[in-house]
């Protein structure tokens, strides 16, 4: 999970993981949870930045541990998409290239977890060779390639999950262990 250093007024310097912000006004001192929500724990009356944080970082796990994983993929057809094809394929694409006969195919978008999303161009016939067979196999093809892509991409974010979670709890011991210390 990405990190940040953040010095406070104080001088006091501290790595805040990817979710928190701190929150410095005239009335209000503390750090805010923002993953699927907000929480705000305030530095309270000892203005003991080092131990809100903690907590923050508690809830951080706590959220990060029980809520869903944010929908980052789209599971349906776009409300404009003006075919029936299913999210993440398009087409059929009909291509021309001098001297040789039309040719169509269908694109599928792969989503790929922290890269970009590959595409891939799957053929279907030329304009000789063409039937709806063809294209429905093609479709089949397309469909399983991208649910295969997904379930890559959802087993990776779920890796990417339990490893934020335990650079979190480290960060905790580190945190905590600096509370000790001082």
């Amino acid at each position: 999970m990405k990190s940040r250093e953040v010095m406070l007024a104080s001088g006091q310097t501290f790595q805040v993981p990817q979710g928190i912000q701190r929150i410095d006004s005239k009335s209000t001192h503390g750090w805010q949870v923002r993953y699927q929500g907000s929480k705000f724990f305030s530095d309270g009356h000892s203005a003991d930045a080092s131990q809100s944080l903690a907590n923050a970082v508690l809830e951080l796990i706590a959220r990060i541990k029980t809520m869903p994983a944010p929908k980052a993929l789209g599971r349906d057809p776009s409300a404009n998409k003006t075919s029936d094809l299913p999210s993440g394929i398009s087409g059929p694409v009909v291509r021309t290239r001098p001297g040789r006969a039309l040719t169509a195919e269908l694109s599928v978008l792969l989503p790929r977890f922290g890269r970009a999303a590959q595409y891939r161009k799957i053929y279907i016939g030329s304009q000789n060779t063409y039937t709806e067979d063809r294209y429905r196999e093609a479709l089949a093809k397309g469909i399983a390639l991208r649910e295969e892509a997904i379930a890559r991409y959802e087993r990776a974010a779920a890796k990417s999950r339990r490893e934020s979670i335990s650079q979190l709890r480290a960060q905790l011991a580190t945190l905590k262990s600096a509370q000790r210390a001082t």
